[in-house]
């Protein structure tokens, strides 16, 4: 009977059967008859068991000299194994190399940090970073369910644009041919404002760019960002579809991504609480209090300096302050009602307490900080007028964006959500580079 090509990721489905596999070696081990030898194919991990007694001499002697990362066919019988990984394992009976591996760079043995970036086009082979990147993929899979679900469309905005949304000093700016200057989009908002107002319910997800010289474990210049906007719609609609949708991308991470979360040592009692929803919502001021309370008794987060300080009414909040508020709760808060003057001129003040803005920022819990920030947008035509003029900013290119309050206008809300943070929460990786597949950073470029 004729063997059954299959991915690992399917060989529990033919225990007993005989199948043929194309995969990679990862690594080999032998014991007197027997070679024993690890094998990846995109889909999964399995050990794969020659002996002596079942395959050619020429065939078990090539498979004692294979080298780590050569490309191979093979076939043998799926056999049960608990102990194993994916619960099998394979008793092959066939080896076949189609391509040979040279002096494979990346080892068993320890490697820093530095090395596997400037490796990274082959490091994304090994089981951390291929369980990241489909955590990665499951998280994004997950949310294009969420929101068409939720009857939203996707909305594609551009990359190059005339305006900023926040601060000018994080433009890219590119040379147009040497007659105009363009920047690279820091946030698809404004656009999908436009998407908004003519759909409903929109999203936009892609690439996005922040010109920031920072080092920081939490920064890259080039990372992707989700960005619902629904007009119409308010400021505790929009913290309600945050939730919601966090939520739901946990619990489904949770369902589908076990394999992943096993290889990564995840400790899914840190995840749980999310899935369940139910996320404490604490005022900017409130959040100061509670910064204020935490330091004065000396109760800091292991990873926040002693030295710390107070925030001040009106100061923004750096990472350990996040980090202090995030650790009073098992889930991600939501803090809301920043300060106006320090929030982006398109944010709609509160009309109980102009100081502040109808907006939040969600903090992720374990010390990984803000990962949404969101807002009711200004929907009146002179309030964001006189917005821009206040910051300094020019009018000329917000004109279209003045247009959506001329014509027909309503309130509306949204959020951004930078998927690489949140990817690195759910994964619990130390830092945001392991989150993307190339990181972009003030002192990475290559590969």
């Amino acid at each position: 009977m004729a063997s059954t090509q299959t991915p690992i990721s399917k060989l529990s489905e033919h225990i007993g059967q005989d199948v043929t596999l194309s995969a990679w070696l990862t690594d080999k081990s032998g014991k007197g008859k027997l070679i024993f030898l690890k094998l990846r194919d995109g889909s999964g991990f399995v050990q794969g068991v020659l002996s002596k007694n079942d395959v050619s001499e020429d065939v078990f002697e090539a498979a004692r000299h294979l080298t780590q990362e050569s490309s191979l066919k093979l076939t043998g019988t799926v056999r049960a194994d608990e102990r194993a990984p994916g619960g099998v394992e394979l008793s092959l009976s066939h080896v076949e190399v189609v391509g040979g591996s040279g002096e494979y760079p990346i080892t068993p043995k320890e490697h820093g940090i530095d090395f596997l970036q400037d490796h990274r086009h082959l490091w994304l082979r090994h089981r951390r970073p291929w369980a990241v990147l489909r955590l990665r993929d499951a998280v994004q899979r997950g949310l294009a369910d969420f929101f068409h679900g939720r009857g939203f469309i996707r909305f594609d905005s551009p990359l190059f644009t005339t305006n900023a949304a926040e601060d000018t000093t994080e433009l890219f700016e590119i040379d147009l041919f040497g007659e105009n200057s363009a920047y690279l989009s820091q946030t698809g908002q404004l656009h999908a404002e436009a998407g908004a107002l003519a759909f409903g319910k929109v999203y936009t997800f892609g690439p996005t760019f922040r010109a920031e010289k920072s080092k920081t474990r939490r920064h890259l210049l080039e990372f992707w960002m989700i960005e619902p906007e629904v007009a119409p719609s308010d400021h505790a609609a929009n913290m309600q579809l945050q939730e919601d949708m966090v939520a739901f991308v946990v619990r489904r991470v949770l369902e589908t991504c076990a394999e992943e979360l096993g290889i990564l040592g995840r400790d899914l009692d840190k995840l749980r609480p999310a899935a369940s929803g139910h996320f404490p919502r604490v005022t900017y001021t409130e959040a100061l209090e509670i910064i204020r309370s935490r330091i004065e008794s000396g109760d800091l987060p292991p990873n926040v300096a002693p030295d710390t300080q107070p925030v001040a009414w009106g100061e923004d909040l750096g990472a350990p302050h996040e980090t202090i508020v995030g650790s009073q709760f098992d889930r991600p808060v939501m803090i809301e009602r920043y300060p106006a003057a320090i929030k982006a001129f398109y944010m709609q003040p509160d009309p109980l307490d102009p100081r502040v803005a109808l907006c939040d920022d969600m903090i992720a819990p374990e010390g990984y900080g803000e990962i949404i920030g969101g807002s009711q947008r200004i929907h009146d035509y002179h309030l964001l007028k006189n917005r821009i003029e206040e910051q300094g900013l020019p009018l000329e290119p917000f004109e279209w964006y003045l247009d959506l309050r001329r014509f027909g206008s309503v309130p509306h809300a949204g959020f951004g959500m930078g998927l690489e943070r949140f990817v690195a929460w759910i994964s619990g990786i130390d830092h945001i580079r392991e989150a993307v597949a190339f990181p972009r950073m003030l002192t990475r470029m290559y590969p």
